[in-house]
């Protein structure tokens, strides 16, 4: 829809002429799990789909690009799908259209903690589209993250936007945190869905404009909030100007990461930022997701903090290059490449960096 303006799709009869059609498979276990395998890192897929059109759809994608990921997701019969319809207007973020299908009642229930127990790393996202696991200030969620951090996994939890209409928006986010951070090593959202979740007051004040609110001393505040509150590893996507990582200073907790062999030494009290890299933009789908799986890759080849953000602005530019969550992503290798090449960067900074 690169030629349609943002404000003729809400005429009621009009008919609005258009480009072909994506489909793809999209939400944080194929986004962020199809980019980690592809960026070379063994992965096992966990979810479940219906035995809809939409299902077969799904495994046939996962199929393709390696029948190994398929083991992992389930068919549940009777029921339908997840499945979004995505709107890209011209020069505009997209407008999302979801049905949580499956995903209406994920729990605890449908994760193989004797499998994960034998992961490096275990990594949930989008817990804002699965009802149960945010209940009772996040019980659920905390839950599974508390299992997984007993086997001595490596945690990460990735979120996307609330509806603030919906019964996403009505979650008492800041008890969902509070319950689930204390299990979670690894947290890096965007700062929309973190102001919205918890600093809900500053995000109705800015109009939802984040990136024109915030600055270096206010990145400062809200990732120290996160860090008391149990992560390990913070940060912050900032979409157009890049990322910022925040590590705990506290040598004792980042013992937590030690299966993935991290220097605890050097990774202590980092704040690293890294402007977005320049790039000709086709679509956001799935940027973040790819730029958080660029991240966990980068920790667990072990690189040191400032290039672990590096990595991740890198694929998350990538990724805009293509109209769907995966195409625009490059192997490591081919990554490495454009980045030794000498990748230029975008000459915008948030305030304060």
């Amino acid at each position: 829809m690169d030629d349609i303006p943002l404000e003729i799709l809400p005429t009621p009869g009009r008919l609005i002429e258009i480009g072909p059609l994506t489909i793809a498979t999209g939400g944080a276990v194929s986004n962020t799990g199809l980019a980690l395998h592809r960026l070379g890192m063994s992965v096992s897929l966990m979810s479940s789909v219906g035995d809809d059109m939409v299902g077969e759809m799904i495994l046939r994608v996962i199929e393709a690009r390696d029948p190994a990921l398929r083991q992992g997701l389930r068919v549940l019969p009777g029921e339908a799908s997840a499945y979004t319809v995505i709107l890209s207007p011209q020069r505009v973020d997209r407008i999302f259209l979801h049905s949580a299908g499956t995903n209406e009642n994920f729990c605890s229930d449908d994760v193989d903690f004797d499998q994960v127990a034998q992961a490096r790393l275990f990594h949930l996202g989008y817990p804002t589209m699965m009802p149960r696991l945010t209940d009772n200030g996040g019980t659920e969620l905390a839950a599974i993250f508390r299992r997984v951090k007993e086997a001595g996994v490596v945690t990460s939890l990735d979120m996307s936007m609330p509806d603030p209409t919906g019964a996403s928006g009505r979650v008492d986010w800041p008890a969902v945190l509070r319950s689930a951070l204390p299990y979670i090593d690894i947290f890096v959202p965007s700062l929309n869905e973190i102001m919205f979740m918890w600093r809900r007051a500053d995000y109705d004040a800015c109009g939802g404009d984040v990136l024109s609110f915030a600055n270096a001393a206010y990145l400062d505040g809200l990732a120290g909030d996160l860090l008391e509150l149990g992560a390990v590893v913070t940060g912050f996507k900032l979409s157009e100007l890049g990322a910022v990582l925040y590590t705990s200073p506290d040598l004792a907790q980042l013992q937590r990461l030690k299966r993935i062999d991290l220097d605890a030494a050097l990774w202590a009290g980092r704040r690293e930022y890294h402007p977005a890299f320049q790039v000709e933009v086709v679509g956001t789908t799935g940027a973040g997701d790819s730029a958080y799986a660029a991240l966990l890759a980068a920790m667990l080849r072990g690189l040191p903090p400032e290039e672990v953000i590096r990595w991740s602005c890198a694929v998350g530019a990538c990724n805009v290059e293509a109209a769907d969550a995966l195409s625009g992503v490059r192997t490591w290798e081919a990554t490495a490449a454009r980045l030794a090449a000498g990748w230029p960067v975008s000459d915008r900074r948030l305030r304060g960096f």
